[in-house]
């Protein structure tokens, strides 16, 4: 059943207790009971895309990180952060179920001048990598504009640019930090912005292949081997493994068909399709790795055949819980660095539903949270 709440607010305690989160929301917003759990609209008013799901559950519990467009954002006020008149695409947001605005940078935070783009959680809950878009070089107005890779630290707002050479809009990045070291070369500007040397990071290149940087091993980027007919921008959405080995990403043929893969960071190694089994509704879109103690799972979207990926529907209407649009997945996996293809990963157990409607944005390290936004945004509370 859905719910039309007035002006909300809510008080986050210090300690996150997933047993006892209560949801709220902002004016306007809805949030709709059901058996696989609530789902509560995000910033209501088809003002969401990039959605990426906390991987703080203590200072940002029951939210995601998401790109706005231009207008109003129904989103609860706060200081330094206006909701009427904004420009597309002009700040990053962490906003919970409240409709309380969490964490948020403007673009010239990071010296910017035109937009963020494909904002992404990194695997370290304290830092967050996007594409920030300035004028190309005899450029004005953001016609044309050149985009570099920054990682933004979240407790300080602190921010470092990580590509040494422009990208495009599509580049997707994604970043792995590895332990916080006490013994940091000083001289080193990356390992000291990190607290670690142990960095990875991945995107699309302007030419459209999918290549990654090693930072203790080299600053140079490393090209990996495509799946067999990837072309021009077809590659989309890498995202490193929770262990820096591994990355799941899509091949999308077009709005309509597409394929994920799993592929180790190596120049040597070839991408591993995912599988489709009887019980799926379509081959895996969004895949995202999500870790729950010691087991590792693919968690992933399905689609009707017919349907586009492009999911603008409103999934807060109990009509769209039947899988009449497609539906959320997982499934354990292993996964072993170095070794041949034929047993480099394997699947354990059953593919499992989450939820009977198509959810991409990821799943939180609690696992009480899905996140998903393509227009209307939405976070899955699973209790």
């Amino acid at each position: 059943m859905k719910k039309l709440a007035l002006l909300a607010f809510v008080f986050l305690a210090s300690c996150y207790s997933p047993e006892q989160y209560e949801g709220k929301m902002a004016s306007g917003n809805i949030a709709a009971d059901s058996e696989f759990g609530t789902v509560y609209e995000v910033n209501g008013g088809k003002q969401i895309c990039n959605p990426s799901v906390t991987m703080d559950a203590e200072r940002y519990p029951g939210a995601m990180l998401w790109l706005n467009f231009s207008g109003t954002l129904n989103v609860n006020e706060t200081e330094g952060f206006t909701t009427t008149k904004v420009g597309e695409h002009d700040r990053l947001t962490i906003s919970d179920t409240a409709g309380n605005v969490l964490w948020f940078i403007m673009l010239d935070s990071v010296g910017a001048e035109c937009e963020f783009q494909d904002p992404e959680w990194s695997t370290d809950s304290d830092y967050i990598v996007a594409l920030a878009g300035s004028n190309a070089k005899g450029s004005r107005g953001c016609d044309e504009v050149e985009y570099k890779i920054v990682a933004i630290r979240l407790s300080d707002k602190a921010f470092i640019t990580l590509s040494d050479s422009v990208v495009d809009e599509a580049a997707n990045p994604h970043l792995w930090l590895g332990e916080r070291s006490a013994k940091v070369d000083s001289t080193d500007k990356v390992a000291n912005f990190f607290g670690t040397s142990q960095i990875k990071f991945v995107y699309k290149n302007p030419a459209g292949s999918l290549v990654y940087v090693d930072y203790a091993k080299s600053p140079k980027p490393k090209k990996l081997k495509a799946p067999a007919n990837a072309s021009g921008n077809m590659l989309d959405s890498p995202l490193i493994s929770p262990d820096g080995n591994f990355i799941v990403y899509d091949k999308l043929n077009s709005s309509y068909s597409w394929n994920s893969y799993i592929q180790e960071l190596s120049e040597s190694s070839s991408p591993i399709e995912m599988e489709r089994t009887a019980d799926m509704l379509s081959n895996p879109v969004f895949p995202h790795w999500w870790q729950f103690g010691s087991k590792l799972f693919v968690v992933w979207t399905e689609f009707v055949d017919g349907n586009s990926y492009l999911n603008k529907s409103d999934l807060t209407n109990e009509s769209t819980w039947n899988r009449s649009l497609g539906r959320t997945s997982m499934r354990e996996i292993s996964v072993t660095a170095g070794a041949p293809n034929d047993v480099a990963l394997a699947w354990n157990g059953d593919v499992r539903e989450i939820a009977p409607i198509p959810l991409i944005g990821g799943r939180s390290p609690d696992g009480h949270f899905i996140a998903s936004g393509t227009n209307n945004g939405y976070l899955l509370y699973i209790p």
